[in-house]
């Protein structure tokens, strides 16, 4: 069987796995069966690419993705979504469980997988904690343990019953996968955008940061007074990171993410009165994207992931009343690199890691280097720059904050497993 060699390309390898790099950087890659190949494996019957001028670094892990199948297929399905990971780079994502009828079942989990095995990046499943995510019937974990989940959540809402919420930490730990918490007060929460001076001149019921913090605040109380991890999902609040800061300063087992558009936008962005720009939570202010940087920085913030949550034209015409969400996978490593690369914040190196490495650990899942024998997914982009075009993106739906905006790094090429599942060279 032929494989792929990618000749002369410059790599950012933030495990240091990769075989032959050069003094300079450089060096070639060697894909055989699907895995790395190390060195001088070469037979002749390879693809042979030209990766001077181009920069190679792990398949990227988003643990944080809304792929709206079963039952939202309208919105993006497992096929779609996964094409439009593979044009941002992606080649491994977390599916959350909020799709209709909700992963609460082994039944849903084996139709998941089953899709997915024919899809251009690999689809771990989160299962429910309670059923129908209603927040107060606990699913049967075991159950879709071996049917096949990676994680538990009940993203999109917070888990309301605390005991239950324990009871899945305590069982995610026996079984060795990550329990991510959409963390929010359900009694403070309903509004539409962040509460303050934005949505007072907006006319439109606001959101405090307040509803996120008191969410944070429960999930470390409880992983500290039990000692079990718990993985924040997307942070986008100065005080939420404080407290994980603080939690960690005491060895509390805590992990968390933050999005792009937290990194790149503010609630400014609303006086737009576009609804492309509302998702949960929301865009919030200068001060609070600042700390998100901060926090990525300083390690406070492990990942950098998406929430990609896709809708239709439709039903995001309308400002109020829309449904929360954008999309965010093909253009989460570039508005990263623009903000954080360029931006002078961190290295390339630094970088890929939030988005590779650190997602892999978090999920123990393989990945994040070119460690000889691994699957071969990994990505070639270069410094670039590209205005985003809503209706040249890959997935179904077209919800993106970062519309027409110029970003500073493009995705040329994915590999995914031993096969490219996106050129744009």
């Amino acid at each position: 069987m032929g494989g792929i060699i990618i000749k002369n390309v410059f790599v950012v390898d933030p495990l240091k796995t990769a075989e032959g790099v050069k003094a300079d950087g450089t060096a070639d890659i060697f894909i055989k069966d699907g895995v790395f190949a190390g060195t001088d494996t070469a037979d002749g019957s390879e693809v042979v690419i030209d990766g001077s001028g181009l920069k190679a670094a792990p398949g990227l892990i988003d643990l944080h993705v809304h792929l709206r199948d079963p039952g939202q297929t309208e919105k993006e399905d497992i096929i779609t979504g996964c094409k439009a990971a593979a044009a941002g780079g992606v080649t491994q994502l977390l599916a959350m469980p909020n799709t209709k009828p909700a992963v609460d079942s082994p039944e849903t989990v084996s139709y998941i997988l089953e899709k997915a095995k024919d899809a251009d990046a690999k689809v771990h499943v989160v299962g429910a904690i309670t059923k129908g995510l209603g927040g107060h019937e606990a699913t049967d974990i075991d159950a879709m343990y071996k049917a096949g989940i990676s994680a538990l959540s009940d993203d999109g809402v917070p888990v309301l019953d605390t005991s239950i919420m324990v009871k899945a930490m305590k069982k995610a730990a026996e079984l060795g996968i990550p329990v991510t918490a959409h963390c929010e007060d359900p009694y403070l929460a309903g509004g539409k955008v962040n509460e303050g001076e934005i949505s007072e001149s907006l006319g439109v019921k606001g959101m405090p940061s307040a509803a996120e913090d008191a969410g944070t605040a429960r999930e470390i109380a409880l992983a500290e007074s039990y000692g079990l991890p718990v993985h924040i999902c997307h942070v986008s609040t100065a005080t939420s990171t404080a407290m994980i800061r603080d939690a960690k300063k005491r060895g509390v087992r805590v992990t968390a993410e933050t999005a792009p558009h937290y990194l790149m936008l503010t609630e400014n962005e609303l006086m737009k009165r576009d609804a492309d720009y509302r998702m949960n939570p929301p865009l919030r202010t200068e001060k609070d994207r600042l700390a998100m940087i901060e926090a990525l920085k300083d390690g406070t913030i492990d990942a950098i992931a998406t929430d990609h949550a896709p809708h239709t034209p439709k039903e995001k015409s309308d400002f109020v009343n829309a449904p929360n969400g954008s999309i965010g996978m093909e253009t989460s490593f570039a508005a990263a690199y623009t903000v954080l690369v360029k931006g002078g914040i961190m290295s390339e190196e630094e970088l890929i890691r939030k988005m590779s490495s650190e997602p892999a650990a978090i999920l123990g899942t393989y990945g994040g280097g070119f460690a000889k024998g691994e699957p071969a997914d990994m990505m070639l982009y270069r410094e670039e720059e590209w205005t985003v075009d809503p209706e040249k993106l890959h997935g179904k739906s077209k919800n993106t904050p970062f519309k027409n905006l110029t970003l500073g790094a493009k995705v040329k090429l994915t590999i995914f497993g031993g096969r490219i599942v996106f050129n744009d060279l």
